[in-house]
């Protein structure tokens, strides 16, 4: 799109601002894998008394395979990852999404609201890419709108028909918004 819409000086500056957030991501994710293989599982589990020379040795290998594995994966045309990756997400954000940002807002929220929210934001992600979307035109749009906007009203109406939040804990939310300002 930036190629096409914009001059070509600045379509490369936007395309280098996508590669350089692409590989501040990525570096982030291989280090957090081969840091979790090395000290959580190699030393976690299998060698309890490792020492850090040997966690690093791990570490830079576990670095090393799962590079390649992401590579292998990459030159695959016909991989799904980024499907799976969506999909994920899609789930993350209409499970969670919804539930922190009323829990930060609304006052009102209750327990309830919150897991009748989480509990429809998640599975409709599912409904919709399996069933909804397959309808087509206006139903094949990303799975996380609407499930996130079903998410939220679930969270409203659920919240609204069972019992209010008790004092102590309307009491705390004030309290912490007013730390918030």
């Amino acid at each position: 799109m930036s190629t096409g819409l914009l001059p070509a000086f600045l379509a490369g500056i936007v395309m280098s601002g996508i590669l350089a957030a692409t590989m501040s991501s990525s570096d982030s994710y291989l280090l957090i894998a081969s840091s979790a293989l090395s000290r959580d599982i190699y030393k976690g589990i299998f060698k309890k008394d490792a020492t850090d020379k040997q966690v690093m040795l791990v570490s830079r290998i576990a670095l090393l395979l799962v590079s390649v594995f992401g590579i292998i994966i990459a030159l695959d045309e016909n991989s799904v990852i980024f499907k799976v990756v969506s999909f994920a997400w899609a789930g993350f954000g209409a499970t969670f999404g919804p539930i922190i940002l009323f829990s930060l807002f609304w006052k009102r929220t209750t327990r309830a609201g919150a897991i009748a929210g989480m509990l429809t934001g998640g599975s409709m992600v599912f409904i919709w890419n399996m069933l909804i979307s397959q309808l087509g035109g206006v139903f094949a749009i990303y799975e996380l709108f609407p499930a996130f906007v079903l998410s939220c009203i679930a969270i409203v109406v659920v919240s609204l028909l069972t019992k209010k939040p008790d004092q102590a804990i309307l009491d705390e939310f004030e309290t912490a918004k007013t730390y918030e300002c």
